[in-house]
């Protein structure tokens, strides 16, 4: 598979000069898109920034995700981006939630969906009720009376896997699944909004379960002896 490098050009209006990426050798952007005058190269081209796989193993537990009931084609694909990012071994799509036979979710999945494995479910209280009989752990990443701050539950991310569910933009984790959750936990906002994107949400909870774990040594170190 050849990877494609970039260069960046340069629109020669003297009162425009917008900058804009494109592929190399692509012929696209001889025209600026903004104000549509002739363009030039103006640096060497260049490799993507990609990030190599980490040597850092994750120290908190496995985790598996169920989508309940999400909407948009986009936020899938972005789980399930995150979802192979950090090594999710296993996504429940549940109700109305899209599944990989929607053409538009690769579009944000970038091949995710072919990488990390998964599998619908009509009812997603009747799948949240399997996993549960099946020794998982259900943490509902949602707000109400039961919520806690994730940050403050990293004490008890040792242990069983645990299920991440997600509900749906609007109306949230169905009641009869959260009500099945062990923990509901829910990322502090310091701003004007009361939520996140629930994809947003997914990445920054799923990466913290799974990495966000101290590191504790083997034996306490008596530091006076030093």
């Amino acid at each position: 598979m050849t990877i494609p490098r970039y260069q960046i050009r340069q629109c020669e209006r003297s009162n425009c000069h917008f900058p804009f990426p494109v592929v190399e050798k692509s012929g696209l952007g001889e025209e600026c898109p903004k104000c549509g005058c002739k363009t030039r190269v103006v640096n060497p081209p260049y490799n993507a920034h990609e990030v190599e796989t980490g040597t850092i193993v994750p120290n908190g537990p496995e985790v598996e995700a169920l989508l309940d009931n999400i909407r948009s084609v986009y936020n899938v694909g972005n789980i399930l981006r995150s979802a192979d990012g950090v090594g999710i071994r296993h996504v429940h799509l549940c109700g109305i939630t899209p599944t990989p036979s929607n053409p538009k979710l690769a579009k944000t999945s970038v091949g995710a969906e072919h990488t990390v494995a998964g599998r619908y479910h009509t009812d997603g209280l009747a799948a949240a009720l399997s996993l549960k009989e099946s020794g998982l752990r259900l943490w509902a990443l949602e707000g109400g009376p039961r919520s806690e701050s994730l940050f403050e539950a990293v004490g008890d991310f040792r242990g069983p896997p645990i299920v991440l569910v997600v509900g749906s933009e609007v109306s949230g984790v169905d009641p009869g699944i959260l009500a099945q959750c062990e923990r509901v936990l829910s990322l502090q906002m310091q701003g004007v909004k009361t939520t996140l994107n629930v994809a947003v949400a997914f990445g920054i909870a799923v990466y913290f379960v799974r990495y966000g774990l101290p590191s504790i040594p083997d034996k306490e170190v008596d530091i006076d002896r030093f």
